[in-house]
């Protein structure tokens, strides 16, 4: 069996679409939909958006392989990565039905790039995708733990230790600190295999 276990760190909109997104913010500003304060900080959360936010890296690991972290044009990335995943058999990672898988399709779609699978994602299973969050919580909603924690519950060093976690992503990646955010990816990955082995029972 090939599992495919895998991680992606994005960032806000390029500021060549900034007036596109512009236009969406103050027409809801108008309408009183519930939208960020400012204009700015509605740019800095688009980096969940996989309409307009970007894929920086992917870093993939598959069975027992070292992490390989995917990066530069965001096309390139996504082509990368769908030829590595065209002949997995399970798809591992940490919330990556409500955002890694997701935001890698709608990428794909947005920039032209055919996915080389169409993976179900109906809930309440553990194959083809194998969240491990949803996995622990046993797909109680409201049990969304961190990767953070789930690592320090199985005695496993956590890759947030380093510096770099989620949050501080776009602000290394404008100060061209771009291997140190390529090397916390492939940590994720790590991380995230020893705890899908740990609750496996596979060590």
């Amino acid at each position: 069996m090939k599992k495919l276990f895998l991680d992606i760190e994005t960032l806000p909109v390029e500021e060549s679409k900034h007036h596109i997104l512009k236009d969406i913010y103050d027409k809801k500003k108008e309408r009183g939909k519930k939208v960020a304060d400012s204009f700015d900080e509605y740019l800095e959360k688009t980096n969940f958006d996989g309409s307009f936010g970007r894929i920086l890296c992917v870093s993939v690991a598959v069975n027992s392989e070292p992490a390989t972290c995917l990066y530069g044009e965001e096309e390139e990335i996504l082509k990368k990565f769908w030829d590595i995943a065209r002949d997995a058999d399970l798809f591992v990672g940490h919330t990556i039905f409500d955002f890694d898988l997701r935001f890698i399709y709608q990428r794909s779609m947005v920039l032209d790039v055919r996915p080389a699978r169409d993976l179900s994602f109906a809930r309440y299973r553990n194959n083809p995708i194998y969240d491990i969050m949803y996995e622990w919580s046993k797909w109680n909603m409201q049990d969304k733990i961190t990767l953070d924690k789930m690592a320090k519950a199985f005695g496993i060093k956590s890759s947030k230790e380093g510096g770099v976690d989620g949050s501080k992503v776009h602000e290394y990646y404008k100060k061209g600190r771009h291997q140190e955010i390529y090397d916390y990816c492939n940590a994720d990955v790590e991380v995230t295999r020893a705890i899908y082995k740990k609750m496996t029972f596979e060590v």
